[in-house]
């Protein structure tokens, strides 16, 4: 079965390529050393969807951009995840047992849109950038800290660097658009 990434696009304010974010995350998952049998998905939803699932899990009103949860044997604390550890980085599940569900990342289209010329400058560099960064939070990264949160900023920029801004723009080699 190896590394498998679901996505769904659940609303209709922006347009999203699915695939072109599904083989984002699959290679974030490899540069992060997620190896063996592991599932996450990858959900984009409307403001509406976004804004109940903030309240309801991060105590908080309003819209965001990005909320990430980690599934875990024990259930964890509600609230948005990075604020709970995780998985970490380089973490290999044992490949005998079940398939691990690393967790979902749920983001807004139309919140990346908003905040896109005043953060990562496009819309779908926006759209990377809340992809990595909710994946490095399923895998233990944090910035609650100012040390962490430089940390992982670093890795968000390299990443990126690596397996974003690099990449063609077209049909990519399975067929699919880029």
């Amino acid at each position: 079965m190896g590394v498998e990434v679901f996505t769904a696009d659940e609303q209709s304010e922006q347009p999203v390529d699915t695939m072109r974010w599904l083989r984002l995350a699959r290679a974030v998952l490899e540069a992060e050393g997620v190896k063996g049998d592991a599932e996450l998905s990858l959900v984009f939803v409307d403001e509406a969807a976004i804004t109940d699932l903030n309240r309801r899990f991060a105590g908080k009103d309003g819209p965001t951009d990005v909320l990430s949860f980690t599934f875990h044997d024990e259930p964890a604390p509600s609230g948005r995840h990075p604020d709970h550890r995780g998985n970490g980085p380089n973490w290999t599940p044992d490949a005998t047992e079940p398939p691990v569900l690393l967790g979902d990342v749920y983001i807004c289209p139309a919140v990346a849109a908003r905040n896109a010329p005043d953060h990562a400058g496009t819309y779908e560099d926006e759209l990377a950038l809340l992809v990595v960064h909710g994946i490095l939070h399923l895998m233990g990264r944090d910035h609650v800290v100012a040390a962490e949160a430089e940390a992982m900023e670093r890795r968000e920029q390299e990443l990126l660097g690596e397996l974003h801004r690099k990449q063609p723009v077209g049909p990519a080699s399975d067929g699919t658009s880029a």
